[in-house]
């Protein structure tokens, strides 16, 4: 591991958060599924960096979100689903003319100080990239797939980069079918915001099992466990235990 080390440490310390959090955080993940995480970890942080001057001559991919506005970070990631910072009132006429139909925000704080049209429903799932669990994934694409049925979704947080970009990501992977290593790719490298604070996104992401989410999000499950709290939750629900 002395190899490992010394090349996080030319680096500059930027790699070295999340590679201790898979091999130490998880003694029992086998060595046979930590090292294909720990590469795709890698490759995704060493785009963990500042944009460099020259980036704006390359083309961006066409399958990633496309910008719309640029003073609310807002993109578009699908016909039916947009991102951004934290909107205001001056976004209000730009989201009727796009017809959004719900807003999203992962804020603790309603929507309901800067948007009041009737027309737009407005949806609160508040929660922390350092605090993530496949309950709080599955609840928000639940909610993104229901509202697109009812036309376009604009989902937020404050900068629109890490919360929103983590649940862009995992939307990309488990409904869109993207791989982890594009979706990182386009998080980390999309331009949606400061990279430095991506790293417990990633670190989620390298831990997700997609297939168990793919199958709990197909099934209205809660969680991918069944020990997870709401999933105990339903289950004494069902079984009338008080």
């Amino acid at each position: 591991m002395t190899d490992g080390s010394q090349a996080f440490d030319r680096s500059g310390g930027k790699l070295g958060v999340i590679f201790p959090i898979l091999l130490n955080g998880h003694p029992s993940m086998s060595l046979s599924r930590c090292i294909p995480a720990i590469c795709l970890s890698l490759a995704a942080l060493l785009n963990l960096t500042p944009a460099l001057a020259d980036d704006s001559a390359l083309p961006r991919p066409a399958e990633w979100a496309q910008s719309v506005e640029v003073q609310y970070n807002l993109f578009k990631m699908s016909p039916t689903l947009y991102r951004s910072a934290l909107p205001d009132r001056g976004a209000v006429p730009l989201l009727e003319k796009l017809k959004v139909g719900t807003v999203i925000t992962f804020l603790p704080e309603s929507d309901s100080s800067w948007l009041s049209t009737p027309g737009i429903a407005q949806v609160q799932l508040p929660y922390r990239t350092n605090h993530v669990d496949d309950a709080d994934v599955l609840k928000a694409l639940r909610t993104i797939q229901t509202a697109e049925a009812k036309g376009p979704v604009l989902m937020h947080c404050k900068h629109g980069s890490d919360r929103t970009g983590l649940m862009a990501a995992m939307y990309r992977v488990v409904v869109q079918g993207w791989s982890k290593e594009d979706a990182l790719n386009e998080m980390t490298q999309g331009g949606f915001g400061d990279s430095t604070h991506f790293k417990d996104g990633v670190r989620y992401m390298m831990q997700a099992d997609v297939d168990k989410l793919r199958t709990a999000l197909a099934n209205g499950d809660c969680s991918t466990s069944p020990f997870a709290s709401c999933s105990m939750k339903s289950w004494f629900k069902s079984a009338h235990v008080e």
